[in-house]
């Protein structure tokens, strides 16, 4: 079967937030966005010193679209509006739907603002189409050894979301996404490769987080995004030296996208109306 085929690498802007550094990867004036994927925020790495500050991002609204948040290194303290609340390790990942609305915080445990440590972490926004952008806003943390693993000669595949078939097995994540996405973590060893079906039609997602992978006569290296075709078949993946790639992807939705801070909304209207609704105290508040 063919390869989906590479069309180009966009590098990502760098973009710090306070004393947080961080590579946007989308979206950007040569990347708006990969539909269904809105956003991807590729935070450090980078170590903290004692009595730091911590992860800049109180409590701020969201509304019509799903986060995904990989931890890497370091830990991440979430507490939302539903009550959702809890502190996500190396390997963990959180997925939060906003739907009709929300107010959460990610912020650094005490633990970490007093004695400091590493710090790696991206987040993914979602599109939903406007027949679900009017959910129930909901919230699940997921550690490491929660997620769907399938591991081979050299490389280890983590499914949050979605399913996929490799070497003969069903690997189904936990995560029913809403628009059927397939989320994933892929780590390779220097020297092996794996190689995974992409149904056509969909969007490919393979970011590569550290290390540098060989797909086709390419190098994927963090901080440039691959974009490819939608033509799907099989991916084919080598690690160059050791490596983590977030994998995933979805079908694009054909409805207008119209993002203002952190509403993701098709019409100018709706922007409005989100505002509205967050002002009023619609979407709750965290204590």
């Amino acid at each position: 079967m063919a390869s989906p085929t590479l069309l180009r690498l966009v590098p990502a802007h760098d973009e710090p937030i306070g004393g947080l550094l961080t590579q946007r990867a989308f979206p950007t004036g040569a990347l708006p966005d990969l539909n269904p994927f809105l956003f991807l925020n590729h935070h450090g790495p980078q170590t903290y010193g004692p009595n730091n500050p911590g992860l800049p991002f109180g409590p701020h609204p969201h509304k019509g679209f799903e986060t995904l948040t990989f931890i890497e290194e370091g830990q991440l303290a979430h507490r939302d509006s539903t009550g959702g609340s809890h502190v996500s390790g190396p390997g963990g990942v959180q997925w939060m739907t906003a739907g009709s609305g929300i107010v959460h915080t990610e912020v650094s445990p005490e633990g970490f603002k007093r004695d400091g440590g590493p710090c790696h972490l991206l987040q993914l926004w979602m599109n939903l189409p406007a027949a679900q952008k009017g959910v129930s806003p909901s919230y699940r943390s997921l550690e490491a050894g929660e997620l769907a693993v399938k591991e081979g000669d050299g490389w280890r595949l983590e499914v949050i979301s979605g399913i996929t078939e490799i070497e003969g097995t069903t690997v189904q994540g936990p995560i029913d996404a809403l628009t059927g996405l397939f989320t994933s973590r892929v780590k390779l060893t220097a020297g092996a490769s794996l190689t995974l079906r992409v149904p056509p039609g969909r969007t490919l997602l393979a970011y590569p987080v550290s290390g540098s992978v060989r797909c086709g006569d390419a190098t994927l290296k963090p901080f440039a995004t691959p974009v490819f075709d939608r033509d799907g078949g099989d991916l084919v993946l080598e690690g160059l030296e050791d490596s983590t790639l977030l994998l995933c992807h979805g079908d694009p939705i054909a409805e207008p996208v119209v993002a203002y801070g952190p509403f993701v909304m098709n019409t100018e209207e709706e922007i409005h109306t989100a505002f509205a609704e967050f002002r009023a105290g619609k979407y709750g508040h965290v204590d």
